[in-house]
């Protein structure tokens, strides 16, 4: 079984959904970091800093979601994950 960063990368190259949330979440990090450069945030900014503290985690939970996939084991009765790389 691949180590989690090797996962991540692997996911990156062939699940599509993966890269989006991924790519997404790295769009937010940026806006994110924007803000924390400014000395001084307006009310609408302090409320849109919030917001994609929010829509961040709720995308890196999603990420965290799909990698579970590949690194749980299996339960009784359900047939094995097999990666495609």
């Amino acid at each position: 079984m691949p180590d989690s960063q090797d996962l991540k990368e692997q996911l990156l190259r062939t699940d599509a959904e993966f890269r989006t949330l991924f790519d997404h979440h790295h769009e937010l990090d940026e806006r994110l970091r924007a803000y924390a450069n400014m000395s001084h945030l307006s009310d609408d900014e302090q409320r849109d800093e919030v917001l994609l503290k929010k829509r961040k985690l709720m995308l890196k939970d999603r990420m965290e979601d799909i990698l579970r996939r590949y690194t749980s084991p299996p339960s009784a009765g359900s047939a094995p994950m097999v990666s495609h790389a």
